[in-house]
């Protein structure tokens, strides 16, 4: 049984969409299950990845439609929370999309983040399509001063390495 929050998506904006695979040893519903409940434990770690700058910051999935994507660390002996995003699909084992929000987004920008989970014939392909950027004006700080292209290639590159963690950390023992 799938939950599903989210209207029938319009044809993608060229420029719009950087997308990434990596391809894993394992069947679906564990590469799904890495995905989300391991999400800490694969996810590099550093400023580039995470916003906790001491390295320290836990990243959580809830899981199911309306789940939060946050990172949550120790500042001043307080526990803070930060939440990137929002569950809008969650179809184990196949897909599971959310929203994206950046730290210097303003309250009412955001993206998507749509990650599919294909069966292959040694296991699963892992495909990542961050996609929604033509709606973030071009000079925002999140685009680090890239026009479109050279900025979703740099988002491409991201994801990228995000993967290849995910691949070492879900490798079969």
């Amino acid at each position: 049984m799938s939950d599903i929050l989210e209207p029938t998506r319009p044809a993608a904006i060229p420029g719009d969409q950087a997308r990434a695979s990596v391809s894993l040893k394992v069947p679906p519903a564990l590469a799904f299950e890495i995905f989300t409940a391991e999400i800490d434990q694969w996810w590099r770690r550093g400023l580039r990845y995470r916003i906790a700058r001491d390295g320290r910051g836990i990243l959580h999935l809830e899981p199911g439609v309306g789940g939060r994507l946050f990172e949550s660390f120790e500042l001043h002996g307080r526990t803070k929370v930060i939440e990137t995003g929002r569950i809008t699909a969650w179809e184990p084992p196949a897909r599971l999309c959310f929203e994206w929000r950046a730290v210097n987004f303003k309250p009412d920008e955001k993206t998507e983040v749509e990650v599919e989970f294909t069966a292959t014939a040694t296991g699963t392909m892992v495909t990542v399509t961050h996609r929604g950027w033509a709606a973030i004006r071009p000079d925002h700080p999140a685009r680090h001063h890239l026009e479109a292209a050279p900025f979703l290639a740099m988002m491409g590159r991201w994801w990228g390495d995000l993967l290849s963690s995910l691949r070492l950390y879900a490798r079969p023992s």
